[in-house]
């Protein structure tokens, strides 16, 4: 192996260790960045001036009003009780069965309209215990229901407003339904697969003595953790879902940018849920203050990453690796998945991982001869997959909040995150080969 690429590996996995002890990526990026300028004898001040921050700010430039008014919507929906309203009546639905794909439909809604992922998970969480509590299934399963709902067909289907979709469409000029018909087949295909898992874990679990309550689990929930009391005098669920709908509308039949979409949603909510704040207006002045602070530290935590992502791209290990890829005379799809899951699986984002793919590669991509618009889906669907390396971390955010370690619950998250989504990798590929 090229010395080169085996300093980039074990950066890889340095990343991934100091992650998983929750290191700070603040800390992180820089620090394994300097290890890999050392190993590929680059100056290190130079480099991080030329190459880490410019890429780093290039990032923020490009993406921070996306992060900011998702994260907005998010706690305007959180605050209001408009989430919870639509986790109620989704609930109400399935009359306490199916509670593991339930709550991953309910993450999926709310990340599919716009809220943002990392504000996701406060608020579904509580509504996760207690329909897990009612139904006696193990809380193992929480995290892989949660963040299957934020991070697999949501993200990646076609019209959603994630970065993701919006990266693909900026860095390609193609449209957010690009590959309309074989990404809607394998967004179906991709829910069914992980309902149908979440689902058979669930009863296995139940089967073989794992329940609610279970000594076994290395953190035992207070009575405090417990006390999840659902909210009165919630949003009807009309008025909770209009500004999400009015999102996706905005976006994909107006095509107006993502962000106006988002704020125009935020405009709305307020209109229809203003009065579900105690407090006034000096309440909602809070609740802005709050997104506002939320997307600054999801945006800065992704964007050092990228930092990261845009010293290695410059590397010559990583133009070597690229080489060795090419060589290996794969398809052009096959190409684009796996050097867009490799970029994300080495910045722990999917985001991250994108950006710096096509950053990096987009000629290479432009260049293989496929449908820009089977590359815009296959690259969304693949940055969702090794991104999910246990040193994700959003996973390790989730798993803290569940009170859960990576032996109790990682696993379930791989299968739903990584294994899934390459299946459905494969199915894209094959639709594409077939000329959908």
């Amino acid at each position: 192996m090229d010395v080169g690429i085996f300093a980039l590996l074990i950066a890889v996995i340095l990343f991934a260790l100091l992650a998983f002890k929750q290191v700070s990526a603040l800390v992180l990026a820089p620090v394994v960045t300097i290890f890999v300028l050392i190993c590929s004898q680059m100056g290190i001040l130079d480099s991080l001036k030329t190459m880490f921050m410019p890429a780093a700010a290039e990032y923020v430039s490009n993406y921070f009003l996306m992060f900011f008014v998702g994260a907005i919507f998010g706690a305007v929906y959180q605050f209001t009780g408009a989430a919870e309203s639509i986790a109620r009546w989704i609930s109400s639905l399935c009359k306490g069965k199916y509670v593991a794909p339930l709550i991953m439909v309910i993450t999926g809604v709310l990340t599919f309209g716009g809220v943002s992922g990392f504000v996701v998970f406060f608020v579904v969480y509580p509504i996760a215990v207690n329909l897990f509590k009612e139904s006696n299934l193990t809380r193992r399963l929480i995290p892989a229901a949660i963040s299957a709902g934020c991070w697999t067909w949501s993200m990646t289907a076609p019209g959603s407003p994630s970065v993701q979709n919006v990266i693909a469409m900026t860095s390609l000029k193609t449209p957010s339904m690009a590959a309309f018909v074989p990404s809607l087949i394998v967004t179906a295909a991709e829910f069914l697969m992980i309902s149908v898992w979440l689902e058979w874990r669930s009863r296995s679990f139940t089967k073989n003595g794992y329940f609610f309550d279970d000594s076994r689990l290395k953190t035992q929930l207070t009575a405090e953790d417990l006390n999840c009391n659902a909210r009165e005098n919630l949003p009807n669920v009309v008025f909770a879902l209009l500004p999400i709908i009015f999102i996706l509308v905005l976006f994909n039949a107006v095509k107006l940018p993502v962000e106006t979409s988002v704020f125009s949603g935020i405009v709305l909510a307020v209109i229809l849920m203003f009065r579900h704040v105690t407090g006034g207006l000096e309440a909602w002045i809070g609740i802005f203050n709050k997104g506002a602070a939320d997307s600054g530290v999801s945006i800065l935590n992704t964007a050092i990453v990228v930092g990261f992502g845009g010293v290695i791209k410059n590397t010559e290990a990583f133009a070597n690796l690229v080489e060795i890829l090419k060589g290996l005379h794969m398809p052009s799809l096959v190409f684009v998945m796996i050097t867009v899951a490799v970029c994300a699986g080495a910045c722990g984002s999917a985001s991250g991982g994108m950006g710096v793919a096509f950053n990096a590669l987009t000629s290479t991509y432009v260049s293989l001869g496929a449908k820009l618009e089977y590359i815009h889906r296959i690259a969304t669907i693949a940055a969702g997959t090794l991104d999910t390396l246990p040193h994700q971390g959003a996973q390790i955010t989730l798993l803290n909040i569940c009170k859960l370690t990576h032996k109790e619950a990682y696993f379930d998250i791989a299968v739903t995150q990584i294994v899934i989504p390459f299946v459905s990798c494969g199915i894209f590929i094959v639709l594409a080969m077939m000329g959908l």
